[in-house]
């Protein structure tokens, strides 16, 4: 892969890990436009690469939330801190039983299906317009909300549906608070990356023959910055209820996938 690709494809990852638009699906957009012929193993290092640049950007901007709920669950009381880390686990529940009981199935819908990823983001389209006609609330997350929003999280995993917006829009449509919302869903995630990425290391999937390593890197730095970006500009877009334009994007998008994917077969 050479560096101008991994540029785009890092810049792919960072925006759309936050904006409601499916990560994976325009990664798979993105590998098919740009004719990505990577090797799977190789392909495989350089996307659990930009999911690390994501996740670190998405602790840079909770920053001091994740410090204040790491002081406040140490006091071992059952105050919100805890009960926040208590939903947090809640809601890893169903992707973690997909992912150690389904990975084969789930990674058999990536490497190109177009198709799939167009009638996924016709998916979220729908999802992200019904969310921002809610009403907006107080309300904060029940720990019921955390696992059936964790449900959502896991029917995310397929390409084209995107995780933050699957997930923000359920929490709205539970009746959530949207910027509790958006907090609860961006801050879920990251002990699912990081435990992927573990996972994948241990199981010595990743290989590092024959790598690009300047790629790899400026790959991650291109991610990081617009993670940064991203999650900022998103946390204001629901607060103001702006998830429509996302739904039309999503719309274009995933219908331009599908025209695509008839033309090529």
């Amino acid at each position: 892969m050479d560096i101008t690709n991994a540029i785009i494809l890092g810049i792919i990852q960072g925006l759309t890990e936050f904006l409601p638009v499916s990560s994976s699906g325009h990664l798979e957009l993105g590998k098919a436009i740009l004719g990505d012929h990577s090797v799977p193993e190789e392909s495989l290092l350089f996307t659990v690469i930009l999911h690390f640049a994501t996740a670190l950007s998405t602790i840079v901007v909770f920053r001091k939330d994740i410090l204040t709920i790491i002081k406040g669950a140490l006091t071992f009381e059952w105050n919100d801190d805890l009960q926040f880390i208590s939903k947090i686990v809640i809601s890893m529940i169903p992707a973690v039983v997909i992912g150690l009981f389904f990975e084969a199935q789930l990674e058999s819908l990536f490497g190109g299906n177009i198709l799939l990823v167009g009638f996924m983001l016709i998916v979220t389209a729908i999802l992200l317009f019904l969310a921002d006609k809610a009403k907006d609330t107080n309300k904060k997350v029940s720990f019921k909300n955390a696992f059936i929003i964790g449900i959502s999280q896991a029917i995310a995993m397929l390409p084209g549906i995107s995780r933050s917006g699957a997930t923000i829009s359920t929490s709205v449509l539970l009746g959530n608070d949207k910027t509790k919302a958006a907090r609860f869903s961006f801050l879920m995630v990251v002990p699912l990356i990081f435990g992927k990425i573990a996972k994948d290391v241990l199981s010595g999937d990743l290989s590092t023959e024959s790598q690009n390593f300047t790629s790899l890197i400026i790959g991650f730095i291109a991610a990081f910055i617009a993670g940064l970006f991203a999650c900022t500009w998103m946390i204001a877009l629901v607060k103001k209820s702006k998830l429509t334009y996302f739904a039309v994007y999503c719309a274009i998008v995933g219908l331009i996938a599908i025209v695509f994917s008839f033309l090529n077969t």
